[in-house]
């Protein structure tokens, strides 16, 4: 190859990148406003045609097209965990942007060997469409779930307002990411076939106009009523933990928790910001008489607090303590955050350089009961543990012990006013969908909210401001096909299913 065409493929190789990594960018708005489903669609086709247009002996040229896409669509959709790491634990500014572009570089991985395998195993088919949703679903999957998980931002997120919304309580969020990935497919084909290749288009728009037309269907039935107060302390991340600003902040977490006349009240991760010992040192009485108000029966309320239990010998938890007439409750966080609830073998040097308490749990145990409450059975999950919609289906085995309600109670203050929030929310609403259950916020800064079981948001506080949300909430019995299948097999027949895809595509391409 002469120097001037090494010089324009090299070109065009830089181009095709760019290209990629501004079409992942662009999926950040996807996560923020649902409800425009073309802005996933679109770019993930033009990402399909772009692989698709490459010859089948250039999978390292696809792998790269996917890597640079990958990237650039974790990193503009996760970047404020630069805040988290350098605003509050004191990490030097490029060594956390450093650290956020490794991170989507890492979790790209799995999108690069599926576009490498795509260009490697298509037949220039229509089944084509099938093996890139196939590939899609399964990176979707092992992002998910290898390294104990980080699906973020999962594409099926996307069409929570769209009608690919309408498979939730069939085949989950990851399942949505599939018919999603094999309508852009589709377009692609139907590009690249310069209208020829109708077939899957077909398809894709065929399950659009069902989703729009039929809707989620119905799979759970009322429950009873009842009341609650969300509590929205709105503390800032860096004074959360200073002694100087504990006192306001408990005195008002507790002032609200016995004012509110909720059958329910909820106070947020870490809403109690000390341990046992030194809640008992720091403010004497003050658990106690939380305690004595919500186990007068005659009162007929009860609470979930968000607050770090345990000691030395036997290990600390992120705990929501559940106060009320009844035995004592207790539910200890499963899912702990990497870094953040505990330090991966191998990496303590990296937190040692930040300055973020409370950074290594014990996990809790698997599959915890709910907190009975005026009725309803709730079941809390702390933060992060809304993102995993498998493991919150672990308790939809019974159905006549499956929650009737589910509860949020999170903290993302640590990353300040930025559209982890509304992401956040995103997760919290399409795990109603899965499950139809309602769903409840109680946060620091937001987004603190009344979900129904169709996802929709009935009332939310203003983020970023303190203050008490009181509603009703409708609690909801019944199992969804995907809360009956993923309470028994996790994410198994999601993952089985492309396997054998993959597998048919790979062989037929070896054959002579």
């Amino acid at each position: 190859m002469t120097a001037p065409r090494r010089r324009a493929h090299a070109l065009a190789l830089f181009a095709e990148a760019a290209a990629a990594a501004a079409l992942g960018a662009l999926q950040t708005l996807a996560y923020v406003h649902t409800a425009v489903a073309g802005a996933w669609l679109l770019p993930l086709a033009t990402l399909a045609w772009l692989v698709w247009r490459l010859d089948r002996a250039a999978p390292l040229r696809a792998a790269l097209l996917c890597a640079c896409y990958g990237t650039a669509w974790l990193a503009a959709g996760v970047w404020w965990l630069f805040i988290s790491m350098h605003r509050y634990g004191g990490l030097p500014a490029w060594m956390a942007v450093l650290a956020v572009l490794l991170l989507s570089l890492l979790l790209s991985a799995y999108l690069a060997a599926a576009g490498a395998a795509y260009a490697r195993w298509r037949q220039g088919r229509a089944t084509d469409t099938l093996l890139f949703a196939a590939l899609w679903l399964l990176t979707e999957c092992a992002r998910g779930v290898i390294f104990t998980g980080f699906p973020w931002l999962a594409s099926g997120y996307s069409q929570l307002d769209a009608p690919l919304s309408a498979l939730a309580p069939w085949i989950g969020v990851y399942g949505m990411g599939a018919a999603l990935a094999f309508a852009a497919a589709a377009l692609a084909r139907l590009v690249r076939s310069r209208g020829r290749g109708w077939g899957p288009a077909v398809v894709a728009v065929a399950v659009f106009a069902l989703g729009a037309w039929a809707g989620p269907g119905e799979h759970s039935r009322p429950a009873g009523e009842m009341s609650v107060a969300l509590l929205q302390t709105n503390v800032k991340q860096d004074e959360k933990f200073a002694a100087e600003h504990m006192p306001e902040t408990l005195a008002w977490v507790g002032r609200e928790l016995l004012a509110a006349r909720a059958d329910l009240v909820l106070a947020p991760e870490t809403a109690v910001p000390l341990l046992p010992f030194q809640l008992a040192e720091f403010a004497p009485g003050y658990w106690d008489t939380l305690r004595a108000h919500f186990a007068d029966p005659s009162g007929g309320r009860a609470a979930l607090v968000g607050v770090p239990l345990g000691d030395f010998d036997s290990g600390y938890t992120n705990s929501v303590a559940g106060l009320s007439a009844a035995a004592a409750y207790r539910y200890d966080k499963v899912h702990l955050v990497p870094f953040g609830e505990f330090i991966p073998k191998g990496f303590r040097w990296f937190t040692e350089l930040m300055n973020i308490p409370l950074g290594d749990f014990a996990r809790g145990v698997v599959d915890p009961p709910s907190f009975a409450v005026a009725g309803q059975r709730v079941a809390p999950n702390i933060c992060y543990e809304d993102l995993f919609g498998e493991e919150l289906a672990r308790r939809f085995v019974d159905a006549a012990t499956a929650p009737t309600v589910l509860a949020n109670l999170s903290n993302i203050g640590w990353f300040g006013d930025t559209i982890a929030t509304t992401q956040h929310l995103n997760i919290s609403r399409l795990r109603s969908l899965e499950f139809q259950r309602p769903m409840i916020r109680a946060t620091n800064t937001g987004a603190t909210a009344i979900i129904d079981h169709r996802g929709r948001v009935l009332d939310m506080l203003e983020p970023h401001r303190r203050g008490v949300l009181a509603g009703r909430v409708q609690g909801r019995d019944g199992i969804t096909p995907f809360a009956w299948w993923a309470a028994r097999a996790g994410l198994w027949p999601l993952v089985a299913t492309p396997l054998l895809v993959v597998l048919v595509a790979a062989v037929r391409r070896r054959a002579p």
